[in-house]
């Protein structure tokens, strides 16, 4: 026969319920047993100490003396005997000779019979309790002699049954039975209540579901390439996979510090410890480009926040060079453009028959081509700034401003330090001319004058340009990244 399988809690709130439940019920039921076995001790104490008081009383009555010395001490004892019972709650009171033979018993018929029990030490004087099963059945007694000057001519004997014993304490432990029951109860209220929100925290999971997704919380925590960190609701470091390390570039262990106190760039320790959240924001390191997006974690109230993180510096680095070669690109077009107008103003010439003016004519853009190049090759002999400048000439041309190289610019070829690369140089100052372009385009005079020297303090890069110039009130904002006074476009 198979027993009936008892189901057991899938989540680890029941679990934790039935547990504290069981553990509840067995405190209780241990406290009820100790305290039975205790109070059933006690109680048997008690009667003993009782069934002696009563003893003694009745031996050092005067009257039971003196009936003792009648011819019929059963006359006068037996209702004496059976008032005592009653005023002091025992269940017998028998007085007997030093034989053992009875004066008094509740059971008139056992009246002059022997005493069931032990009298050997009340006849030696000494006052005495013990368990003995009598004639009335088990009970707790009490024996004590009765002295009439120095002779004892008596012994007095009074008890209470155990089975009385018996009814007091369980009238007790049911009592406590009661007591327990409702401790129980309010211990199993307070478990399920407690339970239940364990319940809502941990979403009703097991142990087991609950391990299983911690294993799978760690796993993908290092595994994914972008940088996650989590911050607790006073801005400390609860979290940090090693995508974050390496993007942040920290080391050590800086769980539980502050972001304050971890060497970040400024503008990006101030995202971090805003309580707004961010969407694709760019940020700079050392060594990194960094797009960071922070998200609030709140549940009723603020818990921290979660903040991705992605390194963008090679695609940064891509765009920049995109950028480059389609500046070189438009300057090619405005070149060929060019080009192609003076082409076909030469063949116009000719097919007119004016073939003296189409070579006058060549040989003039010929010669204003050449003098220009001449300048700015003489003024900046580093092969990729030349060609740059030389670009955005043409290009400038076409959109009806000046651009012009000063006379002190002096970069000779091989001069530029090593740590910056073509690359970044064609950037910077392609955006400067491109920006001086825009803003003088329309001016009186437009044109846009560009120095580039380089000398034992540093490389210097100025361009200046005929437009209205930046306000006065905008002259901080300048410098703050993201500012412009051109519409905002995508991104």
């Amino acid at each position: 026969m198979r027993l009936p399988r008892v189901p057991r809690p899938r989540s680890l709130a029941g679990q934790l319920f039935a547990m504290q439940a069981v553990l509840v019920a067995v405190v209780v039921a241990g406290c009820a047993l100790f305290t039975y076995v205790s109070d059933r001790s006690q109680a048997e104490d008690a009667a003993g100490r009782q069934a002696l008081g009563v003893a003694r009383s009745v031996a050092d009555s005067p009257s039971v003396r003196e009936a003792i010395r009648t011819a019929d001490p059963t006359r006068t004892l037996q209702p004496y005997a059976v008032a005592v019972q009653r005023g002091a709650q025992v269940d017998f009171v028998t007085i007997m000779d030093p034989e053992g033979i009875r004066w008094t018993h509740p059971n008139e018929e056992l009246i002059g019979k022997h005493f069931l029990g032990h009298t050997d030490r009340a006849l030696l004087g000494e006052s005495f309790t013990e368990t003995y099963t009598g004639t009335l059945g088990e009970s707790v007694r009490a024996v004590t002699p009765i002295r009439d000057g120095g002779r004892i001519v008596g012994l007095v004997s009074a008890g209470i049954k155990v089975d009385e014993i018996s009814a007091r304490v369980e009238e007790q432990v049911r009592a406590l039975i009661g007591v327990a029951a409702a401790a129980l109860a309010l211990g199993a209220v307070g478990t399920y209540v407690i339970n239940a929100r364990l319940r809502r925290s941990t979403h009703g999971m097991n142990a087991a579901e609950l391990s299983r997704m911690h294993d799978y919380h760690e796993a993908a925590l290092h595994a994914v390439r972008e940088g996650l960190l989590m911050l607790d609701g006073r801005y400390r470091v609860a979290l940090i996979n090693d995508g974050g390390r390496e993007l942040l570039g920290v080391g050590g262990d800086v769980v539980g510090r502050s972001v304050a106190e971890i060497d970040l760039p400024a503008p990006l320790t101030g995202a971090l410890l805003s309580g707004e959240p961010r969407v694709d924001e760019v940020y700079l390191t050392a060594s990194r480009v960094l797009v960071v997006n922070t998200s609030p974690v709140s549940g009723g109230e603020r818990r921290g926040t979660v903040v991705t993180l992605r390194d963008v510096t090679e695609l940064q680095s891509l765009m920049g060079e995109l950028d480059s070669e389609r500046g070189f690109t438009t300057a090619l077009r405005s070149q060929a453009h060019e080009a192609a107008n003076r082409l076909h103003t030469v063949v116009s010439l000719i097919e007119l028959g004016r073939a003296e003016e189409a070579v006058d004519f060549a040989t003039a853009e010929l010669e204003l081509a050449q003098a220009l190049t001449d300048q700015v090759v003489a003024a900046v002999s580093e092969p990729v700034l030349a060609a740059l400048l030389l670009g955005k000439t043409a290009q400038a041309n076409e959109r009806g401003v000046e651009l012009v190289v000063s006379e002190d610019s002096s970069i000779d070829d091989g001069l530029l330090p090593e740590s910056l690369t073509a690359r970044d140089l064609v950037t910077v100052l392609g955006n400067l001319i491109d920006n001086a372009v825009d803003a003088a385009q329309g001016s009186v005079g437009a044109r846009v004058t560009v120095t580039a020297r380089a000398d034992a303090a540093g490389l210097v890069l100025r361009v200046s340009d005929t437009g209205a110039g930046v306000d006065p009130a905008h002259a901080e904002e300048v410098f703050q990244r993201g500012w412009s006074t051109k519409p905002a476009g995508p991104g």
